[in-house]
C-alpha cells in the first residue's frame, strides 16, 4: 500500500511539472510580440513602453532563467501583477475562487450522491418499466449542455416563481440561505450530466458485482437482498465510480465557467473570460494553472481513495 501511495506520489509530481512547463510557455509561443498583444491596439504604445513591460514580466531574460524565475516565484504563489489592475495575481484569483469552488462541490455531491441510489435501484430493477425510464432520463442527461437546461431553468423560474433569487451571488457568511438559493439552479445544471452518468456506471458495475460467485454464497447463507445489495455487491461497485468521480470534477470545473455566465456568478469563470477579452496574459497564466493543478490534485486524491477501497492494491503491497 505504502509502495503504491508513493509510486502515485512520483507520478503526481512528474505530471505537475509539465502542467508548469505547459502553462510557462503559453506567452512565449504566441505567434508574434506576446507584449504587443497584450497593449493592443493602443496610441501610446511605443517601443520603450514595450521594453519597460517585457523587462516587468521577465521576457528579456533567457528562456531557462525565465522558467526557474518564474516556477520559484509560483511555489511561493507569486504570479506577478495584474496588467491593468496592477493587483497581485493571487489577490485577483482568491477574490472569485471560492464561489467556483462551492459551485464545483455543490453540483459533484449533488450528482455523484444521487447517482449511487438511482444506479442501484436501476440495478435492482433491473429489465423492469422503472429501469427503462431511469436509463431513457439517464440519456437524456447527458445530451442536454448544462449552459441550455440552466437558461431554460431560469426562463422557467421567472414565470413561475418570480420572487426566487437566482441570479447573482452571496457569500455563505453573509446570508447562508441566499448563498444556497442562487447555487441550487446552477448546480442543478451542472450535476444533471454527472448524475446521468455516474448512474448508468453504478447500473453496470452492480449488474456485474452481482453475477459474481462471491454474491451467490451469500444468498446461500440466507442474507437478505438489501444486505447483499449493499454491503456486498455496491462496495465493489463503487471502485468504477470513484475513478470517475475525478474525471467528472474536471468536467465540472469546465462546465461551471460557462455556467457562471449564465447565472451572473463573479467566479473564475468570468476571472479568466476578462482575463483573455483585456489579454491579461499574467492572469490568464496563473489562473489556468491554479485549475489545472486542481484538476490533477483531484484526481490524485481519488486515486488514493481507489487504492483505499480495493483491496487487491493493499494486499499487493
Amino acid at each position: 500500500m505504502l509502495r503504491h501511495l508513493l509510486q502515485r506520489s512520483l507520478d503526481l509530481l512528474i505530471v505537475l511539472f509539465g502542467i508548469s512547463v505547459i502553462v510557462f510557455l503559453m506567452i512565449r509561443l504566441i505567434p508574434g510580440d506576446a507584449v504587443a498583444i497584450m497593449l493592443g491596439a493602443n496610441t501610446e504604445v511605443t517601443p520603450e513602453r514595450i521594453a519597460a513591460m517585457r523587462g516587468a514580466l521577465g521576457l528579456d531574460r533567457p528562456l531557462l532563467e525565465q522558467y526557474w524565475v518564474w516556477l520559484s516565484h509560483a511555489l511561493r504563489g507569486d504570479f506577478g501583477t495584474s496588467i491593468w489592475t496592477g493587483r497581485p495575481v493571487m489577490q485577483e484569483i482568491a477574490a472569485q475562487i471560492w464561489p467556483t469552488f462551492q459551485l464545483t462541490l455543490f453540483s459533484l455531491v449533488l450528482g455523484a450522491g444521487l447517482a449511487i441510489p438511482v444506479g442501484c435501484l436501476m440495478a435492482h430493477w433491473r429489465g423492469g418499466r422503472a429501469d427503462l425510464v431511469l436509463r431513457v432520463g439517464a440519456i437524456a442527461g447527458l445530451t442536454i449542455p448544462s449552459f441550455w437546461l440552466g437558461i431554460v431553468m431560469l426562463i422557467t423560474v421567472a414565470t413561475l416563481a418570480p420572487s426566487f433569487a437566482s441570479l447573482g451571488y452571496v457569500p455563505f457568511s453573509e446570508d447562508p440561505l441566499g448563498n444556497l438559493q442562487r447555487l441550487l439552479l446552477p448546480a442543478i445544471a451542472l450535476a444533471l450530466p454527472i448524475l446521468a452518468n455516474l448512474s448508468r456506471l453504478v447500473r453496470t458495475a452492480m449488474l456485474d458485482a452481482l453475477g459474481q460467485d462471491y454474491i451467490r454464497t451469500a444468498r446461500a447463507k440466507g442474507l437478505g437482498e438489501r444486505a447483499v445489495l449493499y454491503r456486498h455487491a455496491l462496495r465493489n461497485a463503487l471502485i468504477p465510480f470513484v475513478t470517475s468521480v475525478g474525471i467528472m470534477t474536471g468536467y465540472l470545473l469546465g462546465g461551471a465557467i460557462v455556467v457562471e455566465q449564465v447565472f451572473s456568478i463573479p467566479g473564475l469563470g468570468r476571472l479568466i473570460l476578462g482575463a483573455i477579452a483585456e489579454r491579461n496574459y499574467p492572469l490568464v497564466q496563473a489562473t489556468i494553472l491554479v485549475v489545472t493543478v486542481g484538476f490533477v490534485l483531484v484526481n490524485a486524491l481519488v486515486d488514493f481513495a481507489y487504492a483505499l477501497i480495493d483491496p487487491r492494491l493493499r494486499t499487493a503491497s
